[in-house]
């Protein structure tokens, strides 16, 4: 089968096109044809490591934790899955030598889901880390709720900081679809267009205007929750426009590693800062994810491509450098690629 891999950290040159044997599973385990391979930015974090030419955490690293396809194999022990099943994939190299980004991919039953009827593999790929994550994000506040469903957030108002990136695509589908009010923040013009396609109610251009009033006109009694990306550069605006007892769940923080938070303002408010990493979250969290995603999925909830505000971009396996680049280079929307026929 084709694979790409990697023996050293660095640049997505380091990334190979080799021939390697398909796998048998092991106990537990399933094996996957792969369809669709999507790419994230911890993909190219975790290629990039710490060092030029540094040692990945196995001999050979083939990247990518998400993606789609159909199982070809099962393990001793496995139950719930067939042989043919559509299913959509997450985590798949998280403390494991081999992700998606090749023919065939062995990786724990637990990991594997099946797509409901009619959802594509370009949606499958698209999942795992953003709306895992988004989930995550989703069900952290003290006063909302800890599972996603219509109405799981009636009455509520959420504040999605980027909503033209795939974890904010995701976060402003499935609010949406819960009953929230959406308010997302953008960047430019084009971004404001993806965000409204996506399902976002209010969208805030924070480099034309003020944020912080534009925020407070649309949700007078403060926002609820906020999914944040870039908490640094935020931290102020945020205080500004939650309500008592809000909650700011954090999943990156682009352009910073540090922020400040005035102690005296967040204690009168009493707001709650939540941080959020999928690798860490727990299995009762990562399952509550995968069931409330799998739910929104068969109610086409969170679809992805230009019309619904996430425009997809295309390579094929042997260009998975190039994909990478992409995503280090945060080209607007998700980028997937194409390993094999469906």
């Amino acid at each position: 089968m084709r694979s790409v891999a990697y023996t050293r950290t660095g640049q997505p040159s380091v990334l190979e096109l080799v021939e390697r044997e398909v796998q048998d599973p092991s106990p537990g385990e399933v094996r996957v044809r792969v369809v669709v391979s999507g790419v994230n930015p911890t993909d190219w974090k975790s290629r990039k490591g710490s060092e030029e030419g540094g040692r990945p955490p196995f001999p050979e690293v083939v990247p990518n934790q998400d993606g789609a396809g159909v199982v070809d194999a099962l393990g001793e022990g496995v139950e719930g899955l067939h042989v043919g099943d559509r299913v959509w994939v997450y985590l798949a190299g998280h403390q494991r030598p081999t992700g998606t980004a090749q023919e065939f991919t062995n990786l724990p039953a637990s990991r594997v889901v099946p797509l409901p009827r009619g959802t594509s593999f370009d949606v499958g790929a698209s999942l795992g880390v953003p709306a895992m994550t988004a989930h995550r994000a989703l069900t952290v506040s003290e006063d909302g709720p800890d599972r996603l469903h219509p109405g799981a957030l009636d009455g509520k108002v959420v504040l999605v900081a980027g909503g033209a990136g795939a974890v904010g695509h995701a976060a402003i589908q499935l609010a949406r679809w819960a009953g929230a009010t959406v308010i997302t923040t953008v960047s430019s013009d084009e971004k404001a267009e993806l965000a409204t396609r996506a399902g976002a109610h209010h969208v805030v251009n924070y480099r034309t205007g003020d944020a912080g009033a534009a925020i407070g006109a649309l949700a007078p009694d403060g926002v609820d929750l906020v999914v944040e990306v870039a908490i640094s550069a935020n931290a102020e605006l945020n205080l500004a426009v939650v309500k008592p007892r809000a909650s700011v769940a954090i999943y990156a923080d682009d352009g910073g590693d540090r922020f400040v938070l005035d102690v005296r303002p967040n204690m009168v408010k009493n707001t709650r800062y939540q941080f959020v990493l999928l690798y860490t979250v727990g299995d009762a969290a990562l399952n509550a994810a995968v069931e409330d995603v799998t739910r929104a999925l068969a109610d086409e909830a969170l679809p992805v491509g230009e019309d619904a505000g996430l425009p997809l971009h295309r390579f094929p396996l042997e260009e998975t450098a190039a994909a990478h680049q992409a995503v280090e280079d945060a080209v607007v929307g998700k980028v997937l690629i194409d390993v094999s026929a469906e």
